[in-house]
This record gives structure tokens, sequence and C-alpha cells, in this order.
């Protein structure tokens, strides 16, 4: 902390500053800045964002009873291992917290994020075994289930009904006392890399407590722009918006610069602040820190990878990381967009509006002319979770494929995922969707435009495919399906009051965000990358995902297959056209994984692929290929026109056996072909003709 030569009015003392300037403002705040807060505390009350006391003594409870449960199960480990009995009895343990309970603002019945850290003699292997063997005998544990091979291993339960992730983290050290303090550096010195990735969301944590400087205001500051980012669907660090750790440091960062302001006035300074923030310049809380430890922290003068970042928010614990390495163009678009609310607050604040309004959440069902239905579906309700959690965690490149198509100005992801409609599905099958809001960028001086999405989506099946694959997760039943629709088809999928005009009540909108939603596991990215409360550490990059580091081209996966489709309808007719794919074992193969589209950018803008090769160019290629019949369904692909009414007209369908297609005609171009007893399938096409004459 740096010491202001500035006195505070009133002849005060010389008061501290926080960050890496001096403060904007340290005006204190008035009576009316207290009214408007307790207002905004009224207004949040219906969304269930505050505990009550019961509920949180509840927590501390099964906390306490956790902390002694390590306490016991490290030393028996320790017997185990031969130690003395002086030694055991003082080799301790502790349960840490991270995330959003931590900082004070989780909400009713969300989860806590845990750390367990453990001595010197304690092994991984042992918290995911004897740990994990002791735990199943614990009449209140629920749900028990090990991710030992997520890129941070994470143990997930419920203890007396509340909800815990837990990480391990061995430090070097013979003992862990009570008082341990995980914010020095030297603390992760001699750790192994997965140590330092768990113990990085509480030293994150912790330190963007200790650099506000009033922690009530920020808490209930971070709460209301927790709330409001919810509502417009622009909190999900999965998805490529900001997670919980990203908005904490924004928020952090305001109160920084208005240190003696309270939540009012703090909430309308946020917009204030970040409306007129100059992207891609970095926010910082701190300066960063060398600690000579040899760790990659973000540092564009260093690595040309940080220089592509489009929202760079930096977590101020070494190694210090860029929190937002996942948004791209379209998020940061929408997340900017949504900056504008700060006129809602000069309103609010000026008597003329109240609270509640700056909660009202958009139609995003009416915002866009052209959708694109994703859709995750598996046989079993177990299967299910843990397919829906892997394909979340890569619809960002899903995304980041249409952002560089040339005709795709804008493609926009709502966070919230919709149970499958009963008409859309199987009986038996368990199905989630995902849309995404497409703007088609216009063409002058050309009578109509062919645009042709399938490479852009079998590239994500095939990522995701080939990840399931990897961690051996991949079970029968388990399908991806893309659908393009246009915004009046939407009621197929849909209820009625989703895709209607018409506001809902704040209690509807409370209900329908609060309901339905599940746990779930992602087993290919951080753990604290998450859309949920818990993702307040740094999102550190898979390297299944992050382009620098290539997979084993030695590794088997399984290959999707098509499901058949029926025969066109009739020319008149309006119809969704499809991308699928049903699992079916395969034969092995040696993929590369590609580049996820998120940092292939230049001056922050993503690199525009140019159209698909066009059904000539394929058939020529097609020419020497062996067409195969191994029981594989037909392929049929539906050219689309659109008139000035976005009149939708199935104009002809042609019907193409499956064929082996040499690696060249793949988006994954390192895909290699499949052995001859089966096929690599080309999935059903998107291909859509913009016709700009009637």
């Amino acid at each position: 902390m740096k010491e202001m030569s500035s006195t505070m009015p009133g002849g005060q003392q010389p008061q501290k500053h926080y960050g890496i300037t001096s403060a904007i403002s340290l005006a204190p705040p008035r009576e009316i800045d207290h009214q408007y807060t307790n207002k905004l505390c009224d207004a949040m009350k219906p969304f269930g964002v505050f505990e009550d006391e019961e509920e949180l003594n509840h927590r501390l409870a099964v906390l306490g009873k956790l902390n002694n449960f390590v306490k016991e199960w490290i030393a028996e480990i320790s017997e185990l291992k031969n130690l003395p009995p002086s030694a055991i009895s003082c080799v301790g343990g502790k349960i840490f917290t991270f995330g959003s309970y931590r900082l004070g603002v989780h909400t009713k019945g969300a989860d806590i994020d845990a750390l367990c850290v453990a001595p010197r003699h304690v092994e991984r292997s042992d918290f995911f075994q004897s740990f994990f063997e002791k735990f199943k005998q614990h009449e209140e544990i629920k749900d028990l289930r090990a991710v030992e091979d997520a890129f941070v291993p994470v143990i997930k339960f419920k203890f007396d009904g509340i909800e815990i992730d837990l990480l391990f983290a061995r430090l070097a050290l013979q003992s862990i006392p009570d008082n341990l303090d995980l914010r020095g550096d030297s603390i992760l010195r001699n750790l192994d890399i997965r140590c330092i990735r768990s113990l990085n969301g509480c030293r994150v944590t912790d330190e963007i407590l200790y650099l506000v400087p009033n922690k009530e205001n920020f808490r209930l500051t971070l709460r209301a722009i927790k709330l409001w980012a919810k509502r417009r669907g622009i909190y999900s660090n999965m998805l490529g918006f900001l997670g919980g750790v990203s908005w904490a440091m924004l928020v952090a960062r305001t109160c920084q610069l208005y240190p003696n302001a309270v939540a009012a006035t703090l909430v309308h300074k946020f917009f204030l602040v970040f409306s007129k923030w100059e992207w891609p310049n970095p926010v910082l809380l701190k300066q960063p820190e060398d600690s000579n430890l040899n760790l990659p922290v973000w540092d564009p003068r260093v690595n040309p990878s940080d220089r592509y970042h489009l929202m760079p928010i930096i977590t101020p614990a070494y190694p210090q990381q860029n929190s937002t390495y996942n948004v791209s163009t379209s998020t940061r678009c929408m997340t900017e967009t949504t900056y504008l609310k700060k006129n809602v607050t000069d309103e609010i604040l000026q008597g003329k509006a109240e609270w509640s309004k700056l909660f009202e959440p958009p139609n995003f069902f009416q915002k866009y002319k052209h959708y694109i239905v994703l859709t995750a579906s598996a046989s079993t309700e177990e299967n299910h979770l843990e397919w829906i959690g892997l394909v979340e965690s890569k619809i960002r490149v899903l995304v980041g494929n249409l952002e560089r198509n040339e005709y795709i100005t804008l493609a926009h992801v709502n966070p919230q995922s919709f149970p499958g409609s009963k008409e859309n599905r199987n009986e038996n099958d368990f199905v989630s969707m995902w849309f995404i809001g497409i703007i088609f960028k216009k063409v002058e001086n050309a009578e109509s435009v062919n645009i042709d999405l399938t490479y852009d989506i079998q590239s994500f099946t095939d990522t995701v495919y080939r990840q399931a694959n990897n961690i051996n997760m991949l079970k029968d039943g388990m399908k991806i399906e893309a659908t393009h629709v246009k915004k009046k088809q939407l009621h197929q999928y849909l209820p009625p009051e989703l895709v209607q005009k018409k506001k809902r009540s704040i209690a509807e909108l409370n209900r329908s965000s609060n309901g339905g939603s599940s746990k779930r596991i992602s087993l290919d990215s951080s753990h604290l990358d998450s859309s949920r409360d818990t993702d307040s550490g740094t999102p550190f990059t898979s390297p299944a995902s992050k382009p620098s580091k290539p997979t084993s081209d030695t590794e088997d996966r399984y290959d999707p297959a098509v499901k058949a489709k029926s025969p066109s309808p009739p020319a008149s007719s309006s119809v969704p056209t499809v991308l699928s794919g049903d699992v079916q074992p395969n034969a092995t193969s040696s993929p590369r994984e590609e580049p996820n589209g998120l940092e292939d950018s230049v001056n922050g803008a993503p690199v525009k692929r140019p159209h698909s090769p066009t059904q000539e160019d394929l058939a020529k290629r097609h020419k020497d290929t062996e067409v195969t019949r191994a029981g594989v369904n037909h392929i049929y692909f539906y050219s689309m026109i659109f008139n000035k009414a976005s009149e939708c007209v199935v104009i002809h369908n042609v019907c193409f056996l499956p064929q082996r297609l040499p690696s060249m005609e793949l988006p994954d171009a390192s895909s290699p072909l499949p052995a001859s007893n089966s096929c690599r399938v080309v999935k059903n096409s998107i291909k859509l003709a913009l016709n700009r004459h009637k």
C-alpha cells in the first residue's frame, strides 16, 4: 500500500490508497447514499442473494466437521507412514475456503469451494484413495465422486446437504498449523504444478480481500454486480464471458478508486469506469511482482499470445494470470454493450427509477433473427451430467469457430441451458439445450451469398468427442446435435413464456433463474473455470484446449456417426437444418487438438475464415475416394434460401452416401483415416444462402 500525500476532509490523517494509482475521489458518503444503499439491498432480496443466520451457521458447522475429519485422516496417514508419535500429534492439516463463500457473496443454496492442505509426507494419491474411501463410510456424505483427471483434480460431495468441491494441495512443510497464511509466495516453493493450481483460488481470493478499502462495501457491491451480470446473461467464465473472480476484481478496482463510497455509489461508479475503459488495457489491483520461482505469468512483453487477450483482468496473486483468457470477440462485445446500464444507475440515483430496473433481463429470444440450437443428450442421468459438463466447457470453441466465419458478425451464446422439449427428444433421453444468437454480415453488391457452417460445427463436435474419448468418458447414447432455427421457430424448443415479448414479474424471474439448475462436472478445464459461483480462482487453461500445447497423437478416440434424417419436406415448408452425431466405437486414431480459436486474432479481432469449399469442389476431391456402406446411414445436405422477410424455403436436398475422406477434407486436418472396417463420417451440413433480392 502507498501513502497518499493529500489529506482527508476535516484535517484527518493521510489515507492509504489502494491499487496502482491514487483514488479518483475520497469523498465520504452522504445520507442519501446510505438511503439508496438500503434500497439496493431491498431490491436484491427477492432474488435470494442473502442467506439467513441459520443457513450461515449450518455452513460453519459443516466446515468445522470437515476440518476435523481432515486432521483425523492426516494423523492416520502419518501413523501408517511410521512417523513418531510426537510428530503425529502436531502434524495438523487444514481446510481453507475460496470463491464466493470466502469472499462473503455466496447465495442461498450455493456450494462451497474448499481446499485441503496437507504436510509434505501426504501424497495426492493418498487423498484420492484413502481419504476418498474413508469419506465413503461417513453417514453424512452423499453424491461422492472423484474427478482425479481434471485439470485441477477435485472431490465433489454433499456434506449434510451442503455441496462442496474439495481440492488438495501438499505443502513442503512438516506440519500444517492452524494459523497458516497462504498469501506468502514462498509457500509455492518446491510444489508441483497441480498443487500450485489448487492453491491459486485461495491465494487470489485472500489477496482481493486484502486489497479493498472496505470489505462490507465491496461485498454488497459485488452481490449487486453479480446479480446484474447473471440477469443480463453475461456471467460465465466457461462460455467466454466474465466469471466470478473477474467480476470481483472489477468491483475491487472500483472500490480502490472510490475508497470511501458506499455500495449504491460504487455500483454507479462501476458502470462509469468500465463503460469508458479502453480495452485491452489490463485491469490490475496491484503492480505484478516477480517472486523468482520461475512460474509462467501474464506478461505481453514476454509472451506473444498474451498480446491478443481482449479483456485482460489480471489476478493479484503470484503467479499472475489473466482471468478472462476465454473472452472472445462476441462475448467482449456483449459485455461492453451491457455497460450502457450506467444510464439506468443515473436514473436511479436521480430518483427517476428503482433499483429493480437494473436487474431486468433482456429478452434473448427476441433479439436475433437466427439461432443455432446446440443439444447434448445421454441415455442416463449420470451420463448426462458428465456429458453436458464437457459440452458446455467447449461451447466457446464453437463460438470462436463461428466468429472466424467471414459472413458472421456476432455469435452470442446464452449461458443458461434448457431441458429438451418432449417433442424434440426420445422419451428415455436426458437432454440439455443451449442457444446461440447469430448476426450475419450484410454483404453489399451481391445478389446472394452462400454460407456454410458445416466445418465450423464439425470441428467443434470433433473436439468434444475427442476430449470425451481421451478422458474415457464417452459412452453409448452420448450425442451432440446442432440445429439452425429462425426466431419464429423457437416455440418448437422453448415454452411460450420464454419466447414471447411480455415481461414477467420479479418473482417469476427469480424462480426461473434459480430453478432447474444442476450440478455439473467440467473435466477438461480448471475447476475454477466454472459458470457457477465457484469460479473465483484463476482459470488456468487446460493443456487439452491450449493452442500452444497439442495433445498426444497416440491416443484413441471414438468417432461420431450420423443419425438418420428423414427426407426433406416439400419446398413450401420451413425446416431447421441439423448437424448431429451419435456415438459409435471406431478405430484408433492419432488426433492433434486443433486451436480453440480464442487467440487466433490480430489486434483483438478474430481472423475471418473464408467460406467452406463448394459442393463442386468437394465432388472433385471425392472423386478418387472409396464409397462404403458399412452400416452407416445416409447423409442429407439441406440448402436454404432467405428472402428479405427472412422466410426459409428448402430449395433442394441431395443424398450422399458416406464416403471415406482424406484428412484434408476435415476441419481437424490432422485427423487420420479410420480403419478399413469403419467409416469416417461427414456430418450433416448447415448451408445457408442469403438472397438479397426477393
